[in-house]
């Protein structure tokens, strides 16, 4: 008891600590350079801050720590929980971010085949990515409703189709917006025949993406199965009296920060090599 007093005490004063001494200029720091804003940014949670996200890693982290110290009673145990929990929402949000790419990059091949359609029944162009905003696919129907509102109050097709890119950020968009670009600027004669060719080689880019990571799948899941095992036999065997004082012990400690170490090394070399190549994005001139 006189343990977990002192870990919620000590806790408390931190973040007491941290909100007094927090100024509101480093509160301010731009999206694209702090690290936790550009994590709630990536989420595509409406309401999720760079601050919230903090602060639900703090909370992660006190809550998990506490847990440990009440069911092992051993301190190292305890902070290595702390740590783990407080970088699981990061992971989580990493995870939303991969997921959420993965659906945008799926709803591009319908993106395009929705743009040629609507250009064969006789809408413009403009009229036609304006259209996707409420009949487009949902992963991106709201970036679309975002383009058209911008379209429609400065009336600039391509200063709309830079802002969706910026918005997008996203190397298969930036294919599609470039073609438009083109389209609308010397002319879209040739529009037709380039949306069937970019929808063909997008569905085939899936297609191939799509089978690489199946077969990578129960690869991933059995390394992350691996890394986990070692750790759940260490709180079963952390509730026994004997593997509490062993764990207690500065062998035990060592044994603990070592085994932590090791498990990040083997987890982060397992993702690095899993790690399919990334398409870059199109540079403007």
């Amino acid at each position: 008891m006189g343990a977990l007093v002192g870990l919620l005490l000590g806790a408390g004063v931190i973040l007491i600590f941290l909100g007094l001494t927090t100024k509101r200029s480093a509160i301010n720091i731009r999206a694209d350079s702090h690290f936790f804003a550009r994590l709630a940014q990536q989420s595509g949670i409406p309401r999720l801050t760079g601050i919230s996200l903090f602060g639900i890693c703090v909370a992660s982290s006190v809550i998990a720590a506490v847990l440990a110290i009440l069911v092992t009673a051993v301190p190292m145990v305890a902070l290595i929980a702390a740590i783990a929990s407080g970088w699981m929402p990061i992971l989580l949000i990493r995870r939303r971010g991969r997921l959420h790419h993965k659906a945008v990059r799926k709803a591009w091949p319908d993106v395009v085949d929705s743009l040629l359609s609507a250009v064969r029944a006789g809408l413009s162009l403009p009229e036609a990515v304006c259209e996707l905003g409420s009949k487009g696919p949902v992963a991106l129907r709201m970036q679309f409703a975002d383009f058209a509102a911008d379209y429609r109050a400065s009336g600039s097709f391509v200063e709309s189709l830079n802002g969706l890119g910026e918005q997008l950020a996203d190397p298969v968009a930036d294919r599609v917006i470039a073609a438009l670009r083109i389209a609308r600027e010397v002319g879209g004669n040739d529009l037709g025949s380039v949306l069937r060719t970019l929808s063909l080689l997008l569905r085939e880019d899936a297609r191939v993406r799509g089978e690489i990571e199946a077969r990578q799948s129960w690869t991933i899941n059995a390394a992350r199965l691996a890394v986990a095992a070692p750790w759940i036999t260490l709180a079963l065997l952390s509730t026994r009296p004997e593997a509490i004082r062993a764990y207690n012990s500065a062998s035990g400690a060592v044994v603990l920060i070592a085994a932590t170490a090791l498990t990040f090394v083997a987890y982060r070399s397992m993702m690095f090599v899993s790690r399919l190549p990334v398409e870059p994005r199109l540079v403007k001139t």
